[in-house]
């Protein structure tokens, strides 16, 4: 009955579609505040800039991790200009660039010039393991902070989060982690325990359902999955997560605005008690 309750009252919260029940119990939990949300602009892989903006608009979700695929690492600075300006008209808040990949220390370079053009005070990116101390010159040179991202136990550089945090937990404090909790679940690791692991370094999330604790899981709808929301919310509250959650939307990704809207909701919901 708890877990009927609680799904109604997240269906009041503008909920889209019916929501499947999960694998674990829906209990309510104390907290202190609510989480910014945002997208990373990975979920917007099939549209252009524009129908991105309006289709965040229409979810009401105001802040973006802007990908290159809507705007360039090699763009010039007047083409920069022009896309912060319909950012800025739309109502939406580049926080960051990324993911951006840095193969070599040209790319470095590259990756930091771009974020300082597009006015981001940090990237989410994966350098290769031999350029990291590279890239923390280029974080102390520049003051852009750093977010290493993991991507799942099939990636070489980085599967989980301690894959990044035991090599640079002596780094600059500005390099730190964007734990993709998706991808952690996958590489056996629970997401409620990688924030609290890694708190000291924790400067993003993004945030996504998959089918199980396994290599092979599917993307789904947030909500539908075998990620234990509840209390993963009360993990972050725990350690006073003070970033973005940026929803990273990877299921229907032609015809993705019914499902963006029921992972929104069901965020918003859960955070809200």
């Amino acid at each position: 009955m708890k877990n009927r309750r609680s799904f109604l009252q997240l269906s009041a919260l503008g909920v889209a579609g019916a929501i499947a029940k999960p694998s674990f119990a829906m209990e309510p939990f104390e907290k202190s505040t609510e989480f910014p949300i945002g997208f990373a602009g990975y979920s917007f892989a099939k549209f252009d800039i524009d129908k991105m903006i309006s289709m965040m608009q229409r979810l009401n979700v105001k802040n973006l991790s802007v990908k290159e695929i809507h705007l360039p690492l090699n763009s010039t600075k007047e083409a920069i200009e022009v896309a912060k300006k319909k950012f800025v008209d739309g109502g939406i808040n580049v926080y960051t660039v990324g993911v951006v990949y840095m193969r070599s220390k040209e790319a470095v370079d590259q990756a930091f010039e771009y974020a300082k053009m597009v006015g981001v005070e940090m990237i989410v990116g994966v350098p290769n393991q031999d350029l990291l101390s590279y890239a923390e010159a280029k974080v102390k040179e520049t003051n852009i902070r750093l977010a290493i991202h993991n991507h799942g136990p099939e990636d070489k550089l980085y599967p989980s989060p301690k894959d990044i945090y035991d090599r640079i937990k002596n780094f600059d404090s500005r390099v730190g982690l964007c734990i993709d909790i998706g991808h952690t679940l996958r590489a056996g690791v629970l997401p409620e325990k990688a924030v609290k692991d890694y708190r000291d370094r924790l400067f993003d999330l993004h945030v996504k359902d998959v089918t199980a604790m396994a290599k092979d899981a599917k993307v789904l709808e947030i909500g539908r999955g075998a990620i234990n929301y509840p209390a993963f919310m009360e993990a972050l509250d725990k350690i006073n997560y003070k970033g973005m959650c940026s929803i990273e939307y990877e299921k229907d990704m032609s015809d993705p605005l019914v499902g963006m809207a029921e992972s929104v909701g069901f965020v918003k919901g859960i955070m809200r008690g």
